[in-house]
């Protein structure tokens, strides 16, 4: 029991020899124990193996380094040194001979044997004088059978306490699979519900804008029909009004019947009046003409003997030959006087019997 307490992990029992043993052979039995370290030192060499690559790394992190290169792009090695070495695939070769002399080969060298100091003293060791094996090989081997039952108690277990953890974590992994699908259904549910939510809210807005649309297209087309209730008659009226829309007959009469008209009426005043100036110039003449032959009579009358009475009938049929060409242009002005007034009421009649047609035009255009 006492063995077995003291020695509870054969890992850690120093008579226990770890690693290669091949070269224990060489040691002599006497400095055996010196050539396995310690664990203390063992430690404190892996401390100190640690301090170093701590130090190492975090001289490689306090050394001052290139930033990492953007995507789609890479470092190269440039040159930063005083002098530029041309740097080319091919390396220079150069050929170089040199001649020795000839000499004997070297013999091998002898192996070192170092050489024997000290004297060879023996001591004769006979059969159970030191120890008996059957006896003192007894506590070795509880303790060794005692570890082994014990270390395969303890890995049996640990096996049974794996094998629970292992049933504990699939139940738990079940289960958490389970959880993240019920949150996976619920999330893609929720998703759902807000695109159908934003779905409906968008179609509610395009039928509020439909309607508002709607509304404002039949209030305008409302107002412009009220305010295109009186526009097709104020604009017929105004066109007619412009004289757009007119009476053919009417027009006719405007543009080709009342300008004939008008121009024969001052040819025809204008022929009165150069006739009536003609006949205030002939008149005019013979006033003059007869004022001079009176005038000259009595002067003629009194040169002349008074016998000569026959003198006055010479100078009347003079008179009367003046007279006869006065009627004469009386009665050419008379002849022109009656024309235009022949003229004039057949003008007339003509007027009156185109106004029964004008009136006709006009009864059409108001029915």
């Amino acid at each position: 029991e006492k063995a077995a307490g003291r020695y509870s992990n054969l890992m850690y029992d120093r008579r226990v020899v770890r690693g290669n043993t091949y070269a224990l052979r060489a040691v002599p039995p006497l400095c055996a124990h010196s050539t396995q370290p310690s664990p203390l030192e063992i430690q404190r060499q892996r401390e100190a193996r640690k301090r170093a690559l701590a130090r190492k790394h975090a001289k490689e992190q306090m050394q001052p380094r290139t930033p990492e290169p953007v995507e789609g792009r890479e470092h190269i090695h440039v040159q930063t040194e005083l002098y530029l070495e041309e740097i080319s695939d091919r390396i220079i070769e150069v050929d170089r001979q040199c001649q020795t002399d000839a000499f004997l080969d070297r013999p091998p060298t002898p192996l070192f044997i170092p050489a024997k100091t000290g004297k060879d003293v023996a001591t004769q060791i006979e059969e159970g004088e030191l120890f008996d094996f059957n006896i003192e090989v007894k506590p070795i081997l509880e303790v060794l059978v005692g570890k082994t039952v014990e270390q395969a108690l303890l890995e049996v277990m640990e096996e049974e306490e794996l094998a629970q953890l292992w049933a504990r974590q699939r139940a738990y992994t079940e289960l958490r699979n389970a959880e993240l699908a019920e949150v996976q259904r619920l999330e893609e549910q929720d998703r759902r519900y807000r695109e159908e939510k934003a779905r409906r809210k968008l179609q509610h807005m395009q039928m509020l804008q439909k309607q508002k649309e709607t509304t404002e297209k039949i209030a305008a087309r409302a107002f412009s029909q009220h305010y295109l209730a009186d526009l097709i008659p104020s604009v017929f009226n105004n066109l007619r009004e412009s004289g757009f829309f007119y009476d053919p007959v009417e027009r006719d009469i405007e543009t080709e019947f009342l300008p004939w008209l008008m121009t024969e009426v001052e040819e025809t005043l204008e022929k009165k009046v150069l006739g009536r100036i003609m006949l205030d110039s002939l008149i005019c003449t013979v006033v003059e003409k007869r004022l001079d032959a009176f005038s000259n009579m009595p002067l003629s009358g009194q040169t002349e003997a008074p016998a000569e009475e026959p003198g006055p009938p010479d100078a009347a049929p003079q008179v009367a030959g003046e007279t006869d060409t006065a009627d004469q242009h009386v009665e050419e002005t008379e002849e022109i006087d009656q024309t235009v007034a022949e003229e004039q009421p057949s003008r007339h009649i003509s007027f009156q019997l185109e106004e029964p047609d004008e009136a006709g035009t006009d009864d059409l255009e108001t029915e």
